[in-house]
């Protein structure tokens, strides 16, 4: 709970009280989360000294923020944060997610963050190495993260939890659908009796779709959409866990995946998107520069309950629209957001129904 977590001032990190080995015997986390007070008072060359000592730290640092408009210094130490709750709910400054009850919702993430505490940290480094990087580069790194991720006990656990489970059915029909109209290549995802889950047969026929917009010049719009009740549904469940090969896995994820495709044509796509967007249901759509959604689409990214980090370029693309911080959040709670959320944060460009 948050009142065990003993809030930390801005001088108690200045103080060293976050200098301490992340790991202790054996390679467990020590105490690798830790929240700070923002409301203490602290002038902005305190809050940058104690930023320094925060980017400098290997422990996810969060912030508790109940004051109204946050003063530069306030802004200042928030940045170098992981994330920051509070009552502010200006949806522009985007250090802060803000939310009714700031400790009811710290304690949920705590404990989450406990539950899966090594996925937590690990998406705390990528966020912060992907931040200044290509996006190809921070694919990259995202990919090298989510395959470590999967030899851990966590997700083992995750596994064992879901069970064993066949793979999927080939597709009754074609996976994905490609229509051409003058300059116009209409994309739509075609599996609705899986809900357009992201899996191998969905993501080799979508990869296929966007080298065709690679290689014509003629294409001027790549309009995706999805088939059924929901845009995509995320990865594949039934297809976790079963690449023998991690190596082999992270090349297939990174070179022929679809992210670095929508992320080269970003400025000619259009993605329409409805019902549950899940995972890769919101982490593909992302890169696009145009993303618009039904006003009942749904928005979640579950991965690090699952021991896992965002897998199909979701570290990238999400914080490039949201800001790191509020990806964070939306990372470690696996909370739903609504359209109207992700309308104000950037997540979404419009909400129109379609």
């Amino acid at each position: 709970m948050v009142n065990q977590m003993h809030a930390l001032s801005p001088q108690d990190i200045l103080d060293g009280r976050i200098d301490l080995p992340l790991l202790a015997d054996g390679g467990a986390l020590d105490n690798p989360v830790v929240l700070v007070d923002l409301d203490e008072e602290f002038s902005e060359d305190e809050a940058r000294a104690v930023s320094a000592k925060v980017l400098g730290s290997d422990r996810v640092v969060l912030g508790r923020y109940t004051g109204r408009t946050p003063d530069a210094a306030t802004r200042t130490l928030a940045r170098s944060l992981d994330s920051t709750v509070s009552t502010v709910l200006t949806e522009n400054v985007r250090e802060f997610v803000g939310v009714e009850d700031p400790d009811a919702e710290l304690a949920s993430v705590f404990d989450r963050f406990q539950e899966n505490p090594y996925a937590s940290v690990v998406a705390s480094q990528v966020l912060r190495l992907g931040e200044n990087l290509s996006i190809p580069a921070a694919l990259d790194v995202e990919s090298l993260a989510y395959s470590t991720l999967l030899g851990t006990p966590d997700f083992e656990r995750w596994l064992t939890g879901r069970g064993p489970r066949p793979l999927p059915p080939p597709a009754p029909q074609e996976p994905v659908l490609i229509e051409r109209r003058d300059g116009l290549l209409h994309i739509t995802l075609n599996r609705p009796e899986r809900r357009n889950a992201y899996g191998a047969q969905v993501r080799d026929g979508l990869v296929a779709a966007l080298q065709v917009a690679v290689m014509d010049p003629g294409i001027e719009k790549v309009l995706l959409d999805g088939a059924g009740p929901s845009f995509s549904a995320g990865g594949d469940l039934d297809e976790f866990g079963t690449t023998p090969d991690l190596a082999i896995a992270h090349l297939i994820r990174t070179r022929s995946g679809a992210a670095r495709l929508m992320a080269r044509l970003s400025d000619r796509i259009e993605v329409q998107v409805h019902g549950s967007c899940v995972g890769a249901g919101i982490e593909v759509p992302a890169f696009a520069a145009d993303v618009c959604a039904h006003p009942d689409t749904v928005f979640r990214l579950p991965e690090i309950s699952m021991g896992l980090i965002p897998g199909a370029g979701g570290t990238v693309s999400i914080p490039r629209r949201i800001g790191r911080w509020r990806s964070y959040h939306l990372f470690l709670s696996g909370a739903a957001i609504n359209t109207e959320r992700a309308l104000d944060w950037g997540l979404i460009d419009s909400i129109t129904p379609i």
